[in-house]
């Protein structure tokens, strides 16, 4: 009985190749990917055990490039290795060959961009100043760029192993490059724009600008897009060319604030009482821990009021800081003019009349009266 099945499975043939040699490429290829799974899943539990110790980065990389492995490609190479004991014709070793190289390429493609993906992530965590890395433009433009060049190796690798002319379709992409850049260019402008950003670093993610009415914090700098969250709580969408097209007010970067504001006195105000307003006044100031006195002026004779120029600096670019100081200052202006007895100045207007009908005119006084008339300012 087993001669009689030995001798069935060594006469008959299927394409050509006889049932022996069938299932002996079965085997052969389950074997060898049972056998592999086996290998790959010993190595991830090695190395995620040496991983979880301190100061291991390499077994960290090595464990989530290793986790990369596909499971169909795998499958595909067993596939290969059973198919490679085939009693096959000539034609077809050559094709065996180039799909090994193809499987081979998508598997090493695969690992080369998390590893690819990991030391970028890495290098931008490491050099950057801040927790918000992932959302900046450099980064996201190198990532991308990266797995770009890395595909169109492999797949030009691919193409040229199984006999392809790459010369000629290069030169074919290049022709339908430009048809379709014409066709992208304002989306091409915005990805361009987006190198800009990444280079010249007007902004970065976490940043409070102002661009044109809107501001906010920078959250996310993408190839096509900036996103801003503005203070009304709203996420504000962008294109990056229409954004460095634009002036940007970077507040993040303030250093320290210049503040100019002015007081206007009323003309009762004598001039000894002038001269101590800005004593005053930069006593006030210097009595600030976070802010710095500049100057202050009687500036010029306005046409309701005697003007007074204040300049000091908050030594803090927050602005609540500001305005909290600023408030501290108003509060203590008022009480300073109330001791001296200064007022302040509202708009006002004196007209002329050159004479009233049927009012009597005293002796030595001429007809002109002066009528003073008040705009209280709302």
């Amino acid at each position: 009985m087993f001669q009689e099945t030995l001798n069935f499975f060594m006469t008959y043939d299927f394409l050509g190749i006889s049932l022996a040699n069938w299932v002996f490429a079965i085997l052969l290829a389950t074997l060898s990917f049972v056998l592999a799974r086996t290998v790959i899943g010993f190595f991830l539990r090695k190395l995620r055990k040496i991983s979880a110790l301190p100061n291991a980065p390499i077994s960290n990389i090595a464990v989530v490039v290793l986790s990369g492995t596909s499971n169909t490609l795998l499958l595909l190479a067993s596939i290969l290795v059973g198919v490679g004991v085939l009693d096959l014709p000539e034609r077809w070793l050559g094709r065996v060959s180039s799909l090994w190289f193809v499987v081979a390429a998508l598997q090493i493609g695969l690992w080369a961009n998390r590893a690819c993906a990991l030391a970028l992530a890495q290098y931008f965590r490491r050099h950057s100043a801040s927790e918000t890395f992932q959302g900046s433009a450099l980064a996201t433009l190198s990532l991308w760029g990266a797995k770009v060049f890395l595909w169109v190796v492999v797949v030009l690798s691919m193409l040229s192993n199984v006999g392809v002319n790459i010369t000629a379709f290069v030169a074919s992409l290049g022709v339908g490059g430009i048809a379709i850049a014409l066709a992208m260019q304002n989306i091409l402008g915005d990805v361009f724009a987006s190198l800009s950003i990444a280079v010249d670093k007007p902004f970065e993610v976490g940043d409070f600008i102002v661009v044109g009415s809107l501001s906010g914090t920078v959250e996310h700098v993408g190839l096509k897009t900036t996103r801003i969250r503005s203070l009304g709580g709203e996420q504000i969408v962008m294109a990056n060319a229409e954004m460095i097209g634009s002036t940007i007010q970077n507040y993040k970067r303030l250093l320290e604030r210049r503040i100019v504001f002015e007081i206007g006195l009323t003309y009762t105000c004598s001039a000894l009482q002038a001269r101590e307003v800005t004593q005053r006044i930069e006593h006030i100031i210097s009595q600030q821990e976070r802010a710095r006195f500049d100057r202050c002026h009687f500036r010029s004779f306005g046409e309701s009021a005697l003007e007074f120029e204040v300049v000091y600096i908050v030594l803090d670019p927050s602005y609540n800081i500001y305005m909290d100081i600023q408030q501290d200052i108003n509060l203590a202006i008022m009480d300073a003019f109330n001791e001296i007895g200064v007022s302040f100045a509202f708009p006002s207007r004196t007209v002329y009349v050159a004479s009233i009908p049927g009012a009597e005119v005293p002796v030595g006084r001429s007809k002109d009266v002066a009528v003073r008339t008040s705009e209280h300012s709302i």
